[in-house]
């Protein structure tokens, strides 16, 4: 019994030696660029194949006004400016970690594979939203599969942070350590994503109204969250420094009301 709990004690430890071991970052961002390059390449494939106007409608159908055939996919170009905004700001916050990543880890790295996998489901979110777009049911349906799809490849992306953080000195610069010039703009981040997917997919089981429309307006919205969220960080940490700043002021003056008080006044 005691050998076999010294084994498993001994197992246990290499496992966890495995996942901390280092793995190179250089590798890691550049197959996450990869992939992110080619889901973006998948959108405007799809857009190509599947809505571009055929000549004899837009003759016949269209009285030659490519314009107006162009018109009647419009909601398909509406869900592909919004996929393509979903990418391209995950992208961004995925650059934005590992920038600050000093050193990564194999566990870093699985969880950035699990990340990529889901990203690479966005495609088929786009397709399910430019399908169903009339209001119905799997109009709904296809929404949520969306939701879930950018939850998980952003709360991945959490994770990545979450367990770099577990090790901060050795694998994350000092900005953006507990308490660095960047840690509170970087946790929020990286948890706006999680938290509008999973705000959208509430949405949908209260409002009966929630289209696919709305949700694609709601991604191309987010680079203008990613804006104000920087603003209100900076706001925010220059109010707590304010205050800190006239809280030490306080007690300094109370220090030195103390020291020029004789020591009579002082007891009484």
């Amino acid at each position: 019994g005691q050998r076999d709990e010294e084994e498993e004690h001994h197992s246990l430890e290499t496992f966890t030696f495995y996942l901390s071991e280092p793995l190179s970052k250089e590798r890691v961002e550049a197959f996450s660029d990869g992939v992110y390059a080619i889901v973006a390449t998948l959108l405007i494939l799809d857009i190509c194949e599947d809505n571009v106007p055929d000549p004899r409608e837009v003759e016949e159908k269209f009285h030659r006004s490519l314009l107006e055939a162009l018109s009647e996919y419009g909601p398909n170009y509406l869900a592909y400016f919004g996929s393509f905004v979903t990418i391209g700001l995950l992208w961004f916050v995925h650059h934005s970690l590992f920038l600050y990543v000093t050193k990564a880890t194999r566990l870093m790295g699985l969880l950035n594979i699990l990340s990529l996998a889901f990203i690479g489901g966005l495609p088929l979110a786009y397709q399910l939203t430019s399908e169903f777009a009339e209001k119905s049911h799997n109009e709904i349906e296809a929404i949520q599969v969306s939701c879930v799809i950018t939850f998980f490849a952003s709360i991945f992306q959490f994770a990545i942070w979450t367990t770099a953080l577990l090790n901060e000195r050795e694998t994350l610069h000092p900005f953006v350590r507990y308490g660095g010039k960047e840690h509170a703009f970087m946790f929020a981040k990286l948890g706006l994503y999680p938290c509008v997917s999973l705000g959208a997919f509430f949405l949908t089981c209260l409002l009966s109204e929630f289209s696919t429309a709305i949700f694609h307006l709601m991604q191309i919205v987010i680079p203008f969250a990613f804006l104000a969220l920087r603003i209100f960080v900076r706001i925010s940490l220059a109010i707590v420094k304010t205050m800190m700043s006239l809280s030490r002021r306080k007690v300094v003056l109370l220090e030195e009301e103390e020291a020029c008080l004789s020591p009579t006044e002082t007891l009484s």
